[in-house]
């Protein structure tokens, strides 16, 4: 139960006997953090793209008011 990656040696070692011991509160909080970032990248991401197409229907609705487009 205690197997794990010696990223030193590239082996797996027992990380007991190796002194390396991570608390299962600090992996899931790391988890946790990680899932709740991408999850507000994802929404910058929406945000940005929303308002990427509402200057495109404004900038396509210039031409149409006064007759021909500006030059």
């Amino acid at each position: 139960p205690y197997m794990g990656l010696d990223v030193f040696e590239g082996k797996v070692v027992d990380m007991k006997e190796a002194g390396v011991l991570e608390p299962h509160r600090v992996k899931r909080q790391a988890i946790q953090s990680a899932a709740e970032a991408a999850e507000m990248i994802l929404r910058i991401d929406d945000v940005i793209a929303a308002a990427g197409e509402e200057g495109e229907e404004e900038e396509g609705m210039e031409g149409m008011e006064g007759g021909m487009p500006p030059m």
